[in-house]
């Protein structure tokens, strides 16, 4: 359906015919994007002038005017109609009485309006006491009636605004700021805001205010590309949702993917995270040159009259070769070749990284445009600059980001280009693949002086996850890529195998840590044979730590920190040739000896529950204590059914477990019995902490079999309606091979739910197995559990057995 053919539907019904036509339109599927918006937009400018017409007729001094997003003909399904009514205030009631015989319609319709009625002394008052008021006057367009009129409104408001820019600008540039502050960045959301989040639509049209006050412009190639694919993807999102949303949530991704054609939800993220990355690479620039441009004319008069009115010439000062500063940037020296020296772009970035600096727009076009490529392996100077530009800190982020933005950093790493703006859809990990290895060196920095190779420790940190963009185990395929790429950036042999070894094993130390049983001595082995060396185990430390503190807040904590420590230790006595055949078990605390002799004295359940802030032992505070959590502390004679029992009690008084380990202690020489320790860190779910003797009680009610857990559990959540929400992939259960020669590991990755420890506790006791340890941690809403089980006779269990167990076991978490 043509432009034309609906215009004429339209003059031909009425309101009811642009209705008609409208609906018509948003269902081509063959027309949409920027057509679909302006043939959306033309429609709608005929029947509004219809409707002006009809109710203007003898009327003079008056006009309909379009302002923000209508004003630039963008409208999508579910936009609103931004008008205003502009009158010369000759005949007051007469336009109150126009107004009406417009907006009526338009809300009859179920159409969202945002409408004014002002002459123009009153619309340019208003916009010079609301910003976003001359926002949307920058983007008036006339409708209907005086030409004239709307005319002479925008000249004034574009005069407005050039005269007012000093002083609106900065104003406007904190209004950015602080919906940036509000709403994240839209590059890294897994459920943006397409127009208010950072990189959205809001900050393409600040930008195009920005250029509008000719005090500066921005970066123009890429924008209106990127600025189009964020409004087809609004356009979709409307159609998808029927709502007038900007709000891109997980359960409406793949209807939107689909309606543009594209493969899945994150291929459709990706997209957005590109466009996204332009604007706000855009914004960077474009602010920057705004902040420089106010700074010169502050200070033009004063230098003039030290000068004698001469011009004054900026000043430079020289960071490496061929590299200088000159107003606060980083720019190429006038002597600069970069079709000559193919180490420039690294090392220009390198310094104005070390300096804190931006590069500018400017020297980095120029080298995209001009630089030779490296040979391969690199020169040692390439891979020395690469190395002092991830180890510069946080400095490096925008560097990275401004040879991003240019194709630098792919022409320099072609295996780049895989997980550049990959989303990631895990709740622990707040930004994409691409953003977390950078922040994974930025952290990474902080170590050098930990490790005997900093560079080694840098580069591992740039690559641990470059096989994310690959198929299977990006552990797997990252260590081949590593490989590649280190051969490349011209590391020696040994140099690219321990490399290669840090991709690989990244995971290694802290899966081993929270997930297996550090007394068996099995798993010490695992660990060092896996390793190597003293060296590599010191550089993956370091990796292991940086790789969390990137990913986000609830992957490292204190006491994953010492878990980690801890490992090491004994990884680096059996490397330093320490036997562990006959390890001597971990000498019970006080606290936990005390516990232990009551609860055999007493043939019952003894506990302590109390705030933990302090450092783990081993560690010097530094600043306030991290909150830790709540531990609690229990002592049980050993005896079947404990697991389910303490875990179906805490999820009855609704405390979540963070972390827990159940182990059998040995007791003081002269005290007989067995008593099983459960170490657990908890929380409550909303109110307070139950009393330590309400817990207590419970339990002794629960291992005597007079508390019914599961029907209690089952009662409860059968009082709590249903809630929609992301669907969690299934629940895995494995065991995990030649993990210990001690036992067999039945490991369980499943989506946290309250009484989750507890079904899992109770279908290992149905199966009848004996608990030797466990070992539970929780990352964001997945929980991690390793379970070290045998037979009754304490062996490990025999193969058929063990798979009949891990199959029972994940049939009861999937029903």
């Amino acid at each position: 359906m043509s432009s034309t053919d609906v215009r004429k539907e339209t003059e031909d019904s009425g309101p009811s015919g642009y209705a008609a036509a409208r609906l018509r339109l948003l269902s081509e599927g063959a027309q949409s994007g920027p057509p679909r918006r302006s043939a959306l937009s033309e429609l709608t400018d005929d029947w509004l002038s219809g409707l002006f017409t009809a109710g203007a007729e003898g009327m003079r001094g008056v006009s309909l005017v379009a302002v923000g997003g209508y004003g630039r003909g963008e409208l999508s399904p579910r936009s609103d109609l931004d008008l205003l009514l502009l009158h010369d205030g000759s005949d007051s009631g007469a336009v109150a009485a126009l107004a009406d015989r417009i907006w009526y319609p338009v809300w009859d319709l179920g159409l969202a309006l945002d409408h004014s009625v002002r002459t123009p002394v009153q619309a340019r008052k208003t916009a010079g006491e609301d910003l976003k008021v001359q926002l949307g006057l920058l983007d008036a367009r006339h409708l209907a009636g005086d030409l004239g009129l709307t005319a002479g409104l925008r000249t004034a408001v574009l005069a407005d605004w050039r005269n007012q820019a000093p002083k609106r600008l900065p104003e406007l540039q904190e209004l950015c700021a602080e919906r940036a502050e509000r709403q994240g960045e839209l590059q890294y959301l897994l459920e943006p805001d397409l127009k208010e989040a950072r990189g959205g639509l809001r900050d393409a049209t600040a930008l195009r205010a920005v250029a509008a006050s000719w005090l500066a412009d921005a970066p123009r190639e890429g924008l209106d590309d990127a600025r189009r694919r964020l409004l087809d993807v609004r356009d979709a999102l409307h159609l998808a949702t029927g709502r007038a949303t900007d709000r891109l949530a997980l359960q409406e991704q793949d209807q939107v993917a689909a309606e543009l054609g594209l493969l899945d939800a994150d291929t459709l993220l990706r997209q957005v995270y590109e466009a996204a990355r332009v604007v706000s690479y855009a914004s960077d620039v474009t602010w920057r040159e705004v902040g420089r441009v106010l700074r010169s004319r502050a200070v033009r008069p004063r230098l003039r009259a030290m000068l004698g009115g001469g011009k004054p010439v900026a000043e430079r000062s020289p960071l490496a070769e061929g590299v200088v500063e000159m107003d606060g940037e980083v720019v190429l020296a006038r002597a600069a070749r970069p079709e000559r020296d193919p180490v420039l772009p690294l090392r220009a970035a390198a310094a104005a990284a070390q300096a804190g600096l931006p590069l500018s727009l400017h020297a980095v076009r120029r080298m995209a445009a001009h630089a030779r490529p490296l040979p391969a392996p690199w020169p040692a100077e390439a891979r020395e600059q690469l190395v002092t530009l991830l180890g510069s800190g946080a400095p490096t982020i925008d560097v990275w980001e401004a040879l991003e933005a240019e194709g630098l950093i792919t022409r320099l790493l072609p295996d780049w280009e895989r997980v550049r703006c990959r989303p990631q859809r895990n709740a622990v990990h707040i930004w994409t693949v691409d953003r977390h290895l950078i922040e994974t060196a930025v952290r990474a920095s902080e170590f050098t002086r930990r490790v005997h190779r900093p560079d080694l420790l840098l580069v591992a940190a740039l690559l641990h996850d470059i096989g994310k963009g690959w198929p299977g185990d990006h552990s797997v395929a990252g260590e081949i890529i590593a490989k590649d790429v280190a051969a490349r950036i011209g590391f020696d042999r040994e140099d690219v195998a321990v490399l290669a070894t840090l991709v690989r094993h990244h995971l290694l130390l802290i899966d081993t840590a929270t997930r297996r049983d550090l007394e068996d001595p099995e798993t010490v082995r695992s660990v060092a044979e896996a390793v190597g060396t003293q060296s590599t185990l010191e550089l993956l430390h370091a990796l292991t730590e940086a790789d969390a503190l990137a990913t986000g807040p609830a992957a490292w904590s204190s006491w994953r920190g010492s878990l980690v420590t801890d490992l090491v230790k004994r990884v680096a006595a059996v490397l330093a040739g320490d036997d562990l055949a006959e390890p001597e078990a971990a000498a019970p605390t006080a606290e936990q000896e005390r516990l232990a002799i009551e609860a055999v004295a007493t043939g019952s359940p003894v506990l302590s529950l109390r705030a933990q802030t302090e450092p783990p032992t081993g560690e010097e505070p530094s600043g306030d204590p991290e909150p830790l959590g709540v531990e609690l502390l229990i002592a049980v004679p050993d005896q079947p059914g404990v697991l389910p029992a303490v875990a179906g009690v805490l999820a009855m008084h609704r405390l979540t477990v963070r972390t827990a380990e159940l182990t059998a202690l040995d007791l003081p020489d002269g005290v007989e019995g067995s008593v099983l320790l459960l170490n657990w860190r908890v929380a409550a779910e909303y109110g307070s902490l139950p009393q330590a003797a309400r817990l207590r009680a419970d339990l002794v009610r629960a291992l005597d079999g007079s508390l019914d857990i599961a029907g209690r559990l089952a009662e409860r959540d059968a009082a709590y309606p249903r809630r929609r929400g992301v669907v969690a992939p299934p629940p895995r259960v494995t065991v995990a091979p030649a993990a210990s020669r001690l036992a067999t590991v039945i490991e369980v990755r499943a989506q946290d739910a309250p009484g989750l420890l507890f079904r899992i506790g109770q279908a290992l006791e149905d199966a009848g197995v004996r608990m030797r340890s466990a070992h539970v941690s929780t990352l964001g809403s997945n929980a991690v559990d390793a379970f070290y089980v045998t037979t009754g006779t304490g062996a490990p269990l025999p193969g058929d057995e063990a798979a009949a167990v891990t199959r029972k076991l994940e049939e009861t978490l999937r029903g």
